[in-house]
């Protein structure tokens, strides 16, 4: 089960377009309101111990794609060791896309989503900003 979650997660989070037999590929996801890439090797990690917070959205508007909330250059970044969190739209609200973690926190203040820590599904994968 935590294989095929880290592979869903990675797919949904990343939008990995690569073929069945690659083993690396290249995504995208949103960090400070931009969009940067990411090179997909995804390599498990023990549950719970990711460090860089990592926002999937389950329902999210359309273009909606995760949201690191650190990356390159940031401080606190651990080169991809992410913590998972699922973001989803409370029902009754439209959604809007998230592009940053500021405005995943501001969602959630204004009751818009709920966030949840799902640290299962926590991996390794870096960020490169290009």
């Amino acid at each position: 089960m935590r294989t095929a979650l880290i592979a869903a997660v990675t797919l949904a989070a990343l939008l990995a377009a690569m073929p069945a037999t690659a083993k690396t590929g290249k995504g995208q996801l949103f960090l400070d309101g931009a969009v940067v890439g990411t090179v997909v090797t995804p390599s498990p990690i023990a549950d719970g111990s990711g460090l860089d917070p990592l926002y999937m959205v389950t329902n999210g508007a359309e273009g909606q794609l995760g949201v690191a909330g650190v990356g390159p250059g940031d401080g606190p970044y651990h080169g991809g060791s992410w913590q998972v969190f699922e973001v989803t739209f409370a029902a009754g609200v439209t959604p809007y896309l998230l592009t940053s973690d500021e405005a995943v926190f501001a969602a959630e203040a204004a009751g818009d989503v709920i966030v949840t820590r799902v640290a299962d599904a926590d991996f390794r994968c870096p960020v490169t900003q290009s």
